[in-house]
């Protein structure tokens, strides 16, 4: 047997969970180069020097796709998303041939929901109708604003021309299309805001994404911070947020996610759902259920490196099996943003573990006025408050260990595709 088939008979051996069917199966594809690294950033993206490799990357990661299929035979992929770095770099023709080899090796559902990220930076006409023509379904545009000041303060390399010009070209190329905002900018006021949303709302986006800008470590904003809106002034800013997307017909279904009916993001909502993915592409992470266990992954983050190492079929750098005692939090961690939350029933399903792993802090949740049940005791969802308290009411469920060292997230308990940033 080659290593993965080996791999695949050491994650299918008898353990100590129990899970039911298996949650469904996305996939995630990461493409690391933008044009510049973002001053608040702190993904795994990597500035191009010229040309990107795209074809020499594109076989890489067939080769890793290739090397993971005995993890994943006899699975279905319901979504598959593209992210970055700024895969709207890589051409059409290039993305064409990515979905073509993705659909000769592993089936997707009918009717499959496919993400690409673009970036105003990279627009050109005609280029995201030639995404769609490639089989692309869903566009997510990364605006992050639409005044020219606030682009410059967060480095931006797309001015507000450019993100006018790239939201109307994805309305009239996809049915169905994301645009990326944030606020708390440096400087920014809540009229700036209110500027902004209505700018992206008069475009009635089917589906708005609105993240606060957080400084995170090993980023420009960490070594030399700007000056940031406070707390309250933050608050206020999500407030405007929530009531101008309801405002406009877009409901929140997750902490900075609104969305209209039908057009929820699938493939996020798989992740919240504490689904399935395999990840595949320079630093992406997986998350693969076996009867008996639950698996992560990681690829070799650095593009060079990845590439050498996925075409000798070695594209995982880190392997671990999740600790029984890390399932509670990291499920709730995902289930705990979505504002319809779960149903109890599938904490059983997706971890293994019986309902007692989780009711004592669910019963404290509660008691503190964190969440809330439905009449008949089987759905679990946050309350107002415990939207505004998200990261309280999930460090609830930390393991004992964790708790006594502070620890508030695991690695790995987020792919790369979403920020994990909490109001």
């Amino acid at each position: 047997m080659n290593a993965a088939a080996d791999a695949a008979a050491h994650f299918l051996r008898p353990g100590t969970l129990q899970l039911g069917a298996l949650p469904p199966l996305a996939l995630y594809v990461h493409l690391p180069w933008c044009l510049k690294k973002c001053p608040y950033c702190d993904f795994n993206s990597h500035e191009s020097a010229g040309a990107v490799p795209e074809s020499h990357y594109l076989d890489a990661l067939i080769a890793d796709l290739e090397s993971a299929l005995p993890l994943v035979w006899g699975r279905r992929v319901a979504s598959l998303f593209i992210g970055g770095g700024t895969p709207s770099l890589f051409s059409p023709g290039g993305i064409d041939r990515l979905l073509a080899a993705i659909r000769a090796r592993l089936p997707l559902e009918p009717g499959a929901e496919i993400t690409l990220e673009a970036n105003p930076g990279t627009f050109e006409r005609d280029r995201f109708r030639a995404f769609h023509a490639a089989g692309v379904t869903r566009l997510s545009v990364g605006v992050q604003s639409f005044d020219d000041a606030m682009l410059q303060r967060i480095g931006r390399v797309h001015d507000a021309a450019q993100a006018h010009a790239a939201v109307a070209e994805a309305r009239a190329a996809f049915d169905s299309f994301n645009i990326d905002l944030m606020y708390a900018l440096p400087g920014q006021t809540l009229a700036e805001l209110q500027q902004d949303l209505d700018t992206a709302l008069g475009y009635a986006p089917p589906h708005l994404s609105v993240y606060h800008l957080t400084v995170e470590p090993n980023t420009v904003f960490a070594l030399r911070p700007p000056v940031l809106p406070d707390d309250d002034l933050a608050s206020d800013m999500l407030d405007l947020v929530t009531t101008r997307a309801a405002g406009a017909g877009l409901q929140r279904y997750e902490v900075s996610a609104y969305a209209r009916p039908g057009h929820r993001c699938r493939h996020n909502l798989n992740y919240w759902h504490f689904g399935d993915y395999l990840g595949i592409g320079a630093g992406a992470h997986g998350k693969l259920s076996f009867p008996h266990r639950v698996l992560r992954q990681v690829r070799w983050r650095e593009p060079a490196m990845y590439m050498k190492n996925a075409l000798l079929g070695q594209a995982v750098s880190n392997e671990v099996e999740v600790a029984r005692r890390d399932l509670p939090f990291e499920f709730m961690l995902n289930a705990l943003r979505l504002r319809d939350g779960f149903e109890l029933a599938r904490f059983a399903e997706r971890t293994g573990l019986p309902l007692s792993a989780v009711q004592a802090p669910l019963a404290l949740a509660e008691g503190r006025g964190l969440i809330e049940r439905d009449a008949a005791g089987t759905l679990v969802r946050p309350t107002a408050r415990g939207f505004d308290f998200l990261s309280d009411l999930q460090s609830l469920f930390l393991p004992p260990a964790a708790k006594d060292r502070g620890q508030t997230m695991t690695a790995g308990a987020f792919p790369a595709a979403v920020r994990p940033l909490v109001p």
